[in-house]
């Protein structure tokens, strides 16, 4: 049995994961999916005082409450940053990291500067529509959900905190010590992870790619559960 912590993206929440989940427990695998601070069934809690640390710290908690060891760490997205963030601050709990359309920030790198136009899209947009600090979810068909899926996601969307896009990491280097480590690219989804797929082959991590839009655990749950089995 291995125990699986699923990190989903922004706007998302724990709902993304179920058709994995329910896959990898059919295996007979443990499987945790937190939802985020201030997002998903949890976005009653959302405030100006939720950033990166406290995501980082809902999966930090979670880790240590249920006595977590020998994880599979999955980051999805933004959710990248964040696995990347606990995975170095308890690189002795993670047996293997996977970033799975994710975004991976250098120390002292904000998510912001890996977009082409470093952010200035979601700004207007938390501007325009959310007081200035949290950003409203953009339509599912921007990242190439799947038709029959479309129109679910965007009922299930929630605001994201700006602030966590802002912050710069900080990442001592510890997280890239674990012993497996590995990226998925969702090659049917022209986002800006492509630079993070090639950094994983020049840091040789096993890599993969799915043909299928941003949100692979909806396009392609089946063959995206086959690689976390394979690579547990």
């Amino acid at each position: 049995m291995t125990d699986y912590v699923l990190i989903h993206g922004a706007w998302h929440g724990s709902w993304c994961w179920s058709r994995v989940r329910g896959l990898l427990a059919s295996e007979a695998h443990r499987v945790f999916t937190p939802t985020l601070t201030g997002i998903g069934e949890r976005s009653h809690l959302l405030s100006r005082d939720v950033g990166l640390d406290t995501h980082i710290a809902d999966v930090a908690n979670l880790m240590i409450f249920e006595d977590l060891r020998e994880i599979v760490l999955v980051g999805h997205s933004y959710g990248g940053v964040v696995a990347r963030h606990v995975a170095d601050r308890m690189p002795d709990r993670v047996r293997s990291l996977v970033y799975l359309d994710a975004f991976v920030p250098d120390n002292g790198k904000a998510l912001f500067d890996y977009l082409p136009d470093s952010g200035r899209r979601y700004r207007e947009l938390a501007v325009a529509n959310g007081d200035g600090w949290k950003v409203p979810p953009p339509p599912a068909r921007s990242f190439a959900v799947n038709a029959a899926d479309a129109e679910w996601v965007d009922r299930q969307c929630t605001m994201h905190p700006l602030s966590t896009f802002e912050v710069p990491a900080q990442i001592s280097g510890a997280c890239d010590g674990v012993p497996a480590i590995g990226y998925i690219l969702a090659a049917g989804f022209e986002g800006p992870f492509r630079q993070f797929f090639t950094q994983a082959g020049e840091r040789r991590w096993w890599q993969a790619e799915l043909a299928c839009g941003h949100d692979v655990m909806l396009d392609m749950p089946k063959e995206l559960t086959a690689q976390l089995l394979q690579h547990r």
